[in-house]
């Protein structure tokens, strides 16, 4: 079937999606009336990914299309924004919003935060094997399948991809050799799902105060943090020349081209490595080191991090994490341009599986975020820190400022070394509970 949106050149796409954020960032700073009472209820950063979301539905755009020709022959395109968003804007992003880090005040947030993401980890491990026993009562076969055609074995990389990556969940493909003809229809459940978590995970960023009092969260280590940012912005704080604003670029693009030349020449060097391990477990929960992805985050963080500690980081007067938030803003509508609201009710069955084991994620986070009083950033950041990965979780964080962007790379970078072997734990969890 022949799947065209309206508009296919990236050039026109990427003007919408400007123009979307433009009417967000507009309509937000109107104070009065209904636009004033709209935002009180729905954050900004919420609608920049839902508008996009939203003109893929309708047809307009989106992020892979088919086309069909008169002799039948099918051919798939897809847009580049996402991928040069993440690849390149992304780091670049990082860098920019990690230049002024106190480091030392990153780590005095405490145990909360890893606990809080531990949490998430053990939310998806546990929450696969539950979610298939109670899909198991109302729809048996759902749950089913034989050899290769298991769903236990295509959930196997819906743990991969939600405690880890794409290099963890390409893993455990290759771990429990999944039927890859229907593996597009686990990539569509991860997708849907760990969007519309996202997507609530945004919501709740604007009642974090509300949140935060039910918790009874003390939230004074992050104040004091954001504190302690906002006194160094302004003390640095300078009108930006043409040169500030070419040094910042250089620092922010010069950075993204060591990590992806670092990345071009690691990822190989690690992948030759780990495919000498003779075990094939032992050598598939090593995969992620073999991916490009999660060298030039780590590498780009590293190097912001060292940056911190030099005077570029007066920069952040000139406005260095505000361009930074450009670039995330951006990036959040590229993720929401991958979204089809429609698509929800392709696979109910599937996505029934997809949201109670969310559910069980999310309900688990609650639980002990309300145990041992810990904020709602510790919540949203360790939950996207497993369910988004190094691409979702510096959005998560950045939204309750910038300064705090680094902590979701931290805990992402957790994920990608975990979640190959979390998700294993999860899968013979799963497989144990498809026999039952």
């Amino acid at each position: 079937m022949d799947t065209t949106p309206l508009f296919t050149d990236d050039t026109i796409v990427f003007g919408l999606l400007m123009l979307s954020l433009g009417f967000v960032f507009l309509t937000e700073s109107i104070k009065t009336g209904f636009w004033s009472k709209f935002y009180k209820i729905v954050p900004g950063l919420f609608m920049a990914y839902m508008i996009p979301a939203v003109l893929t539905t309708v047809g307009l755009i989106s992020p892979e299309w088919q086309t069909v020709a008169e002799n039948g022959d099918i051919t798939e395109h897809s847009s580049s924004l996402y991928y040069v968003s993440s690849r390149y804007l992304l780091p670049a992003a990082l860098v920019l919003m990690t230049l002024s880090i106190d480091l030392k005040a990153v780590f005095n947030l405490g145990w909360k935060a890893l606990v809080m993401f531990f949490t998430g980890t053990v939310g998806i491990v546990i929450g696969g094997p539950i979610a298939i026993l109670l899909i198991a009562m109302v729809s048996p076969e759902t749950v089913g399948g034989a050899d290769a055609d298991a769903v236990w074995r295509g959930l196997s990389t819906l743990a991969g991809s939600w405690i880890g990556g794409g290099a963890n969940q390409t893993a455990m493909l290759e771990i429990y050799g999944y039927n890859q003809k229907l593996y597009g229809g686990m990539v569509f459940v991860d997708i849907v799902v760990a969007n519309i978590w996202m997507a609530l995970i945004l919501i709740g960023i604007g009642k974090r105060n509300r949140i935060n009092k039910w918790l009874q969260a003390d939230t004074s280590s992050i104040e004091e943090l954001k504190e302690k940012m906002s006194t160094f912005s302004e003390k640095v704080k300078r009108n930006p020349s043409l040169t500030d604003i070419m040094i910042i670029g250089a620092i922010a693009f010069g950075t993204v081209s060591i990590a992806h030349l670092s990345s071009n020449f690691l990822a190989p060097l690690f992948d030759n490595l780990v495919a000498g391990i003779e075990s094939p477990t032992t050598r598939n929960m090593f995969t992620f080191l073999g991916s490009k992805f999660f060298w030039m985050i780590s590498i780009a963080t590293i190097i912001a991090i060292l940056l911190s500690n030099t005077k570029a980081k007066n920069y952040e007067g000139a406005g260095a994490s505000k361009f930074g938030s450009v670039f995330i803003y951006i990036l959040v509508a590229s993720i929401g341009m991958k979204m089809d609201l429609m698509l929800i009710f392709d696979n109910l069955g599937l996505i029934a599986i997809g949201v109670v084991w969310m559910t069980i994620h999310a309900l688990l986070l609650i639980g002990v975020a309300k145990l041992i009083k810990a904020p709602y950033f510790f919540l949203a950041v360790g939950s996207q820190a497993n369910v988004g990965g190094a691409a979702s979780a510096p959005i998560v964080a950045s939204a309750f400022h910038p300064s705090l962007a680094t902590v979701g790379v931290l805990l992402a970078v957790f994920g990608y070394a975990i979640g190959t072997i979390a998700a294993i734990g999860c899968t013979i969890l799963m497989q144990i509970a498809a026999a039952s």
